[in-house]
């Protein structure tokens, strides 16, 4: 679990706005810009996001994603986005040795890739609207950033103690980058819920949190999610192979690993 937050008297008024979808909460916070027209483009990227999951839930029995699952229809005859998200997919499987997957214990569900994708999606159309210097959209703890809510002070995310609750294991900040996305994945606050794809069980590690930074949510969302299945030597040294990537792994035994990078992220 992850938020974005500024610290300044001076910064600029904020639009913010909570949404509940997906079975999370969405939460914006866009600095600068007109305030009717970060309005406007906000009611269309959270528009967006029920869209996203009227079609990809699998908890949906009439959502394309459902309907492809039993074969009822075709890639072809689902949105376009539906292409999209299983090319991206594929590809992390790809990167991640198939480590990332997106079928679940052997049935097609691509929302491993979902959240973070949308996410990212909504950062980037209230990036695109004139004056605005800043945007954090947060999915469910997985935080995508653009640009800086004021032109001294960069957005800065708490990554939550997996073993401490209420406290925080680092503060990631992203001064110095236009964009930056973090996210976390580990049985604090869902269980054992991580599926190893080789025996499409619960993944069984050495790990209780692993959290990612990079410039894309999209991608960051499924490294963490494949480091954790992992565990944490192999996660690890996976993590250090990827370009543009660091990453935070904390073992039950509470012991702290992280990338060599790293540390220039933690402010």
């Amino acid at each position: 679990m992850a938020e974005a937050v500024a610290e300044s008297a001076e910064a600029p008024a904020a639009v913010r706005h909570a949404e509940e979808v997906m079975g999370t909460v969405f939460s914006f916070d866009v600095r600068g810009g007109d305030p009717d027209a970060v309005r406007a483009a906000l009611d269309e990227a959270v528009a967006g996001l029920h869209r996203v999951d009227e079609v990809f839930s699998t908890y949906r029995e009439d959502s394309q994603v459902s309907r492809l699952a039993r074969e009822e229809i075709g890639v072809a005859e689902c949105d376009p986005e539906v292409a999209e998200v299983l090319e991206l997919a594929a590809e992390a499987e790809r990167v991640s040795d198939g480590w990332f997957s997106a079928r679940y214990r052997g049935r097609l569900d691509p929302t491993g890739i979902v959240k973070g994708w949308s996410a990212e999606r909504a950062a980037r159309s209230l990036r695109q609207v004139a004056g605005v210097r800043g945007v954090s959209v947060n999915g469910g703890g997985d935080v995508q950033m653009f640009g800086a809510p004021e032109p001294t002070r960069a957005w800065r995310v708490g990554i939550a103690d997996p073993l401490r609750p209420g406290g925080l294991a680092a503060v990631i900040s992203a001064a110095g980058v236009a964009e930056l996305a973090v996210a976390t994945s580990g049985t604090a606050e869902r269980g054992a819920h991580i599926v190893d794809p080789r025996t499409a069980k619960s993944a069984v590690t050495d790990l209780v949190a692993v959290t990612v930074v990079g410039p894309r949510l999209t991608w960051v969302d499924c490294w963490a999610t494949a480091a954790f299945a992992m565990g944490s030597r192999a996660g690890l040294a996976w993590l250090e192979s990827l370009p543009g990537v660091e990453g935070l792994l904390i073992t039950a035994g509470d012991e702290v690993r992280c990338t060599g990078g790293l540390a220039a992220r933690l402010g």
